[in-house]
């Protein structure tokens, strides 16, 4: 595997840099030794932040974990991309696709293999639809106490999202079709 590490508001250090590569090099079991995984740490006042991507054909395996502590934040990184590995296989052997970037011992299945890292639907609602604008959408999500809602839009009456953002903002979602 070849890391490409780098650094926002921090030096990355060669303590940094070791534990890194050896956290995330417990995957290398699962990867062809071409795969690249793109690391960027970064620091904001008292939040130390990791993101980890690595593409695959097809699709992408990442994950963002922010802590007090960078150490932490590698830990919790490493949990989530191993977790996220583990239910692309089972999508993969599930759909027989061809190996890609991963070596042949990750697609054999293995008995730490649990299956509910499928992805089932466990339950569908259904719920009639009236027409509103996205504020009063975002007033019924807040009232619900979600953090997404679907409704039809007044002005476009097409089904559209609204979505509360990480800084307490709105986000709006419109189809595209293409």
């Amino acid at each position: 595997m070849n890391f490409i590490i780098s650094g926002k508001n921090i030096e990355v250090t060669p303590g940094l840099r070791s534990t890194i590569e050896k956290k995330l090099g417990k995957l290398e079991r699962y990867f062809t030794p071409e795969t690249e995984i793109i690391v960027t740490l970064s620091v904001e006042k008292d939040r130390q932040k990791i993101e980890v991507t690595i593409p695959v054909k097809g699709t992408i395996i990442r994950s963002e974990q922010v802590s007090s502590d960078m150490y932490v934040s590698i830990d919790l990184v490493e949990e989530v991309i191993e977790r996220q590995l583990r239910k692309h296989k089972t999508k993969l052997t599930a759909k027989h696709h061809e190996e890609g970037p991963f070596t042949s011992a990750f697609l054999e299945p293995e008995e730490s293999d649990l299956p509910e890292d499928e992805i089932r639907i466990v339950r569908t609602k259904r719920f009639g639809i009236k027409p509103m604008f996205p504020e009063d959408a975002c007033v019924q999500m807040d009232l619900l106490g979600h953090n997404f809602f679907v409704f039809c839009n007044a002005e476009t009456d097409e089904v559209n999202v609204v979505y509360k953002r990480k800084d307490n903002s709105y986000g709006l979602i419109e189809p595209e079709f293409q």
